[in-house]
């Protein structure tokens, strides 16, 4: 009885010391992956490959490169990039010289125009939105605005917008959303410098 007993406890041990290996083994494994960025598994295996961010802005970038949210191209230098072409990278503000190519962040408007002000190819200067605000032709409409005036001479003759925030009894030029809770009636040909317009009506 006493060698089984011993022999029994000699099996137990043995197998509580190959639990607390098993155990110390794969804590180790745990801190090496937490450490090289790899899973226990796939530690001989290649590195996966980070995606590529969009670059550090502001600065200087090549043609094709991601434009961070909130960010707009204000300078060109054709040479750049190999000659390419490069453009210069800036955050978003009130009040902003920036080139054609540039995006135009969500709730900004094109006020002015100038044909050769990013080193020869057109500039426009973005502001933000306002009620009674003079836009340029092509710019954005934000969201709850409508635009109800129109000059063919504006924004160095390209022409521009006035916008306005809605309410009955405006008029609106064509092409203009009708915001939600309005409706339009009364057509008048005489409005928008010829264009025409329609009155604006609670729905």
């Amino acid at each position: 009885m006493n060698i089984n007993y011993r022999h029994l406890l000699g099996r137990s041990l043995v197998s509580a010391a190959r639990s607390r290996l098993a155990a110390a083994v794969g804590v180790v494994a745990l801190l090496v992956a937490a450490l090289t960025g790899t899973s226990a598994g796939m530690a001989g295996a290649a590195p996966l490959r980070s995606v590529t961010a969009a670059p550090q802005a502001p600065g200087w970038v090549c043609p094709g490169t991601p434009i961070p949210e909130g960010y707009v191209i204000t300078g060109r230098a054709p040479s750049g990039c190999n000659g390419a072409g490069a453009w210069y990278l800036q955050p978003v503000q009130d009040g902003i010289w920036t080139c054609a190519t540039s995006p135009i962040p969500p709730g900004y408007v094109i006020t002015l125009h100038n044909a050769v002000g990013c080193s020869g190819i057109d500039a426009w200067y973005l502001q933000l939105a306002r009620d009674g605000q003079w836009t340029c032709a092509g710019s954005p409409i934000p969201p709850g605005y409508v635009l109800t005036g129109h000059n063919n001479a504006g924004c160095g003759n390209i022409g521009s917008w006035f916008q306005q925030l809605p309410r009955v009894g405006l008029s609106i030029c064509p092409n203009t959303p009708v915001p939600a809770g309005y409706r339009i009636t009364t057509f008048n040909a005489n409005l928008c410098n010829g264009l025409g317009g329609w009155l604006l009506l609670r729905a």
